[in-house]
């Protein structure tokens, strides 16, 4: 299980025009229109005269050839076009100058641009580095809960966005935080660590889970402080399961409430939702905790505002209840792929960040694969 798609496994939907590696057939382009050009001049019977067409060929390579393979294929024209058999260079037809000032040019591009993806390949393994270090992969299993995360930045170049979840194990009990801070992209990842941030210092020295949740507001007024009207703010779940109790307590401050599967039946965990963190009201209006007895095979289940809030072209936002109970005997993995397929095709054009956090404790001995419904095979 663990986290799906992203971080750490990313789901690359940019084209080969957009940054990608070019497809294979773009790199046969070259050799199959050499070959083309030198079997169709020497099987037919009269000068076809397309020995204009090997211009093309350095050009071609740039695309996806290194500066000394597009050289070659540079050569290898020059030289077609200097066999008197092959009668490639008839005068008017083909000048051999200027297809050697283009062969020589392409050189030239193919080496800036290596260069250029050299460069652009380390710039982009030290960003994703650091966008690991903020959110590494969700590991299947945290204490006694198991784990599963998907993770679907809207700006695809990304592995990070405005979206956020963690799960770890403390003192005080498995606690977890799923939430989501003003804006997207890369320009919330700063936010986005220093939540996290606080939040893992807070699994290990905070006892009561308002607390947890008034460090998080506290951070984020201190980051804000000095920024004239930063208007920094998130949306933030809390949830802890205490050691030996079959209970999970829960924090909401302005995050949609979570959804309690139990057998094929879902059950929306009203919570009172506390102002956002980062606005400063939490000594006015601190945050309502709510403790919900669970029972062996229950999962919870998480989602952002980018699944929640999803339209589809005539304006209805997507029944995430509704649908999620025809999904709600499928293991967590299974389910979140549903889920995820089942809100592409209602809504072409999602926007928004999108993640899901499925949360299946074990209760007791003995239940560890009940607690999971249909996934002893994953553990």
């Amino acid at each position: 299980m663990g986290t799906r798609a992203t971080p750490g496994q990313r789901d690359d939907r940019r084209g080969w025009l957009r940054g990608s590696p070019p497809p294979r057939w773009v790199r046969l382009l070259p050799p199959l229109l050499l070959v083309g050009v030198c079997v169709g001049e020497i099987a037919s019977s009269e000068p076809l005269d397309i020995g204009f067409l090997l211009g093309a060929i350095p050009s071609l390579a740039v695309l996806s050839y290194g500066p000394l393979a597009t050289a070659l294929f540079g050569v290898i024209v020059v030289v077609l076009l200097n066999i008197p058999a092959l009668q490639l260079n008839h005068p008017g037809n083909a000048d051999l100058l200027t297809i050697s000032f283009i062969a020589v040019l392409s050189v030239f591009v193919a080496l800036v641009r290596s260069r250029r993806d050299a460069h652009l390949v380390t710039v982009r393994s030290v960003a994703e580095a650091a966008q690991l270090a903020v959110l590494p992969p969700l590991p299947d299993r945290v204490g006694r809960v198991r784990c599963t995360g998907l993770y679907r930045p809207a700006q695809q170049e990304t592995l990070v966005g405005g979206d956020f979840f963690d799960v770890r194990d403390g003192p005080f009990g498995v606690r977890a935080l799923m939430g989501d801070v003003q804006g997207h992209g890369l320009s919330a990842v700063g936010t986005v660590a220093s939540l996290l941030g606080a939040f893992r210092e807070t699994v290990l020295d905070q006892r009561d889970l308002e607390a947890a949740a008034a460090r998080l507001d506290r951070r984020l007024v201190v980051d804000s402080s000095s920024v004239d009207h930063a208007e920094l703010f998130a949306t933030a779940l809390l949830l802890e399961f205490p050691p030996g109790a079959a209970t999970v307590r829960m924090v909401s401050c302005g995050a949609p409430a979570p959804l309690l599967l139990r057998g094929t039946r879902v059950l929306e965990l009203d919570t009172e939702p506390g102002s956002p963190v980062g606005l400063g009201f939490f000594e006015l209006s601190p945050p309502k905790v709510r403790t919900v007895e669970l029972e062996p095979g229950d999962r919870l289940f998480m989602a952002s505002d980018g699944v929640s809030e999803s339209r589809d072209t005539g304006g209805a936002f997507y029944p995430l209840p509704d649908r999620l109970a025809a999904f709600a005997e499928e293991p967590s993995d299974a389910l979140i792929d549903r889920v995820w397929e089942d809100l592409v095709r209602f809504c072409p054009s999602i926007r928004d960040d999108v993640s899901i956090l499925v949360l299946s404790p074990r209760l007791g001995t003995g239940e560890e694969d009940r607690g999971d419904r249909g996934e002893g095979a994953d553990g």
